[in-house]
């Protein structure tokens, strides 16, 4: 059975990475899906693979009237929008903070953080409306600790969690839940341009992730982290609200078992000796 089924999602950053196999994993699971992209070829290849249940939107989440339209056009379309996954975004800036340039940091603050509120402004009125939708953020476990990510670019992660508890107290009100999800390392080319490869280096080496994340634990694949928006969307999490799903294999809670064990054991053999 369809987790899906008539189901209407929107989802931003849809054509490559995490967003690309969300949009898929939501037509699997039997949503009619519009995302959005700046790549306007390849949103159009994305949407004629899928068929009818998907349908691809020019749309820069940078320009607040970009996120309007795309809202509007979805609604307009489907008379309701039952899901938002606020998925766009980049590394942004990065770098010593010394030398981040304020325009810079207005800029990567815009994507990552301005981004998701103006989703959920836009949207609410219409979930409020039907009393019933789903809103998932795209945050990261660069949020959580220090060193997965550049400086702006973390700090923004960070509050897009924020963001999402204290906006799930409001819209819970209205029958609307409100999550964000929190990758880890996931083979796409948004993790190696954080690692400072260019964009085009980042998708020519991009197989070179997937093979990590087949034959490692600290990498996962971009279908983790759709089945993850798959599941927050549905009404398997309908008592699910305000949560930071972190999705990373575990990465985020620091050192494993054994390797703490050993250096505790060394620590003590020291402090015996």
């Amino acid at each position: 059975m369809d987790r899906l089924s008539g189901h209407v999602a929107l989802i931003t950053g849809g054509t490559s990475g995490i967003g690309r196999r969300t949009v898929e994993r939501f037509v699997e699971e039997g949503a009619q899906v519009v995302f959005t992209g700046r790549q306007e070829r390849k949103g159009a290849e994305i949407a004629a693979e899928l068929g009818e249940a998907a349908v691809f939107v020019h749309a820069d989440v940078l320009i607040e009237a970009d996120i309007e339209e795309a809202i509007r056009f979805t609604h307009e379309r489907h008379g309701r929008i039952d899901s938002l996954f606020n998925n766009a975004g980049a590394p942004g800036v990065g770098g010593s903070i010394r030398n981040i340039e304020a325009s810079d940091f207005d800029d990567t603050v815009a994507l990552l953080f301005k981004s998701v509120y103006l989703g959920m402004k836009y949207v609410t009125p219409i979930m409020y409306e039907q009393g019933s939708g789903s809103i998932i953020n795209n945050a990261s476990v660069a949020g959580h600790r220090t060193g997965y990510g550049p400086h702006i670019y973390s700090a923004c992660k960070a509050a897009v969690a924020h963001l999402t508890r204290s906006v799930a107290t409001e819209t819970i009100e209205k029958g609307v839940r409100t999550n964000a999800i929190s990758p880890g390392f996931i083979a796409t080319p948004i993790f190696g341009r954080s690692m400072g490869l260019s964009a085009d280096q980042a998708e020519e080496r991009l197989e070179r992730l997937e093979q990590m994340a087949s034959s490692a634990g600290d990498v996962g694949e971009p279908t983790d982290i759709a089945d993850a928006a798959v599941f927050l969307a549905s009404d398997e999490s309908k008592f699910v609200n305000g949560v930071d799903l972190v999705v990373d294999g575990g990465a985020v809670l620091g050192r494993g078992w054994t390797e703490g064990n050993l250096g505790m054991g060394a620590i003590a053999k020291h402090l015996r000796a």
